[in-house]
């Protein structure tokens, strides 16, 4: 598969970009740092993004993943733009509960919760 081809569905939804994984497992470094870069993208091209990540359909991430997503994090702070995260399976959730990063995100259980809670 050539690296043009996107690893994401992005749309905009009232001003707010929402980015859903095509992808059910996470694992892949390649796949990985592409996600990472098209989000990158993403958020360069907004003055003060507002973006919804949505796991809908997603089954498992590698702590790479969870690497690239606080990076994203960080990105989307330093724009002074806002991030938030939902659909996360149980089984991820867990993951996020231990290493902590639940409470480093704003994580909904719906994206249309998600959606609601920008300011």
């Amino acid at each position: 598969m050539g690296s043009s081809t996107s690893r994401l569905n992005v749309r905009n939804q009232n001003g707010i970009t929402r980015v859903e994984f095509l992808d059910r497992n996470i694992l892949d470094e390649a796949i990985i740092h592409q996600i990472g870069e098209e989000i990158a993208k993403l958020i360069d091209g907004s003055a003060k993004p507002k973006m919804l990540i949505c796991f809908k359909g997603v089954e498992h991430l590698s702590s790479a993943a969870l690497g690239t997503l606080i990076n994203v994090n960080n990105k989307v702070k330093q724009k002074e733009g806002q991030l938030r995260l939902s659909d996360i399976n149980p089984q991820i959730y867990e993951v996020f509960q231990i290493t902590k990063l639940n409470r480093i995100f704003q994580i909904h259980d719906t994206a249309e919760k998600a959606i609601a809670s920008f300011a």
